[in-house]
């Protein structure tokens, strides 16, 4: 197995086959509905929330609803009513069980739920996918994080319909400097390896730093890619604003981090601040959108397909 990460991957260009880079097909179905891009915002309190939800399946985008603080009875009926998709994150814990429950009761099946736990190969994990099927609902199940081929296979024989593999690689994540474990420094070889491997689509969760590392982890066999940190930034993130020396900051913070949690034990995750950008977040992901447009005509196709037969090299 090549050891490697985004950065260290440059992508060989094929000859080009469109008229114009505009005419590259950027969706994706995913979960039984289409988008406009393989990327989803990470389920973070501060890359989104309820208005951003909105915007983003308003727009024709994929989304994932946070788990913290959230009444997701209340907000899948808000989004059921509006006639969008209804995307929500769960834990593992009771409280999560009785979610369902009630979610069941009330008629509010929602269209995706993803299973969010820092380490998502785990008994609880199991229980959780267990109890989900138990259920027979229609729900599209992600699952994660996990980053071995053994978890993979795991949580396909468990019954997930997608797992999100990336462990510390975040920008806020501080889960390889307390414990050494995670998929630091090879996130790209390791959603590679994973995507080669799996039956399942896979969500490339982590280590995204500029729009080119979107197009190399499409090209190692993401089906979707979560950015953080990077869609963190705008004037309508939900991050709180800070000022130093006059200039404008959003605050983003890991999941893990006791920021999220309130708490000051069992710490994995810290609050960055980054510089604002003047713009929303839907015109950054028309950017983004656009980058894999460009990569798409590198790649000598007109669709997401072209990412599929892309040869590369390791800078290493």
């Amino acid at each position: 197995m090549g050891i490697y990460d985004y950065k260290d991957v440059v992508l060989i260009p094929k000859m080009g086959i469109v008229d114009s880079r505009s005419q590259c097909d950027t969706s994706i179905k995913f979960g039984g509905h289409q988008f406009k891009l393989p990327i989803v915002p990470a389920n973070m309190e501060s890359v989104i929330n309820e208005d951003l939800a909105i915007k983003l399946a308003s727009n024709g985008y994929f989304y994932i609803m946070h788990r913290f603080g959230v009444d997701n009875i209340d907000f899948v009926k808000k989004m059921k009513s509006l006639g969008l998709i209804s995307s929500i994150s769960i834990g593992v814990n009771e409280d999560s069980y009785s979610q369902i429950d009630d979610l069941i009761s009330k008629d509010l099946v929602p269209d995706f739920i993803t299973i969010d736990i820092a380490h998502g190969h785990s008994i609880k994990m199991k229980r959780m996918l267990e109890f989900l099927k138990s259920k027979n609902i229609p729900s599209f199940i992600i699952c994660g994080n996990v980053c071995t081929i053994e978890a993979v296979d795991d949580l396909t024989s468990w019954g997930a319909d997608c797992i999100k593999v990336g462990i510390a690689p975040g920008e806020a994540c501080t889960t390889y400097q307390n414990t050494s474990f995670g998929s630091r420094g090879y996130q790209a070889s390791m959603v590679r390896d994973l995507s080669l491997h799996s039956k399942l689509p896979i969500i490339a969760d982590g280590g995204i730093r500029q729009n080119g590392d979107i197009n190399v982890a499409l090209v190692m066999g993401a089906t979707m890619i979560m950015v953080g940190g990077m869609l963190s930034c705008f004037q309508d993130s939900p991050g709180n604003v800070v000022i130093q020396n006059g200039v404008t900051y959003k605050e983003f913070w890991g999941s893990a981090s006791q920021f999220q949690s309130g708490k000051k034990n069992r710490i994995e995750g810290t609050k960055i601040l980054k510089v604002i950008k003047n713009k929303t977040l839907l015109e950054e992901l028309e950017s983004i959108g656009e980058a894999i447009q460009s990569g798409i005509s590198y790649a000598g196709g007109s669709d997401l397909s072209a990412f599929n037969n892309v040869l590369f090299v390791i800078k290493k």
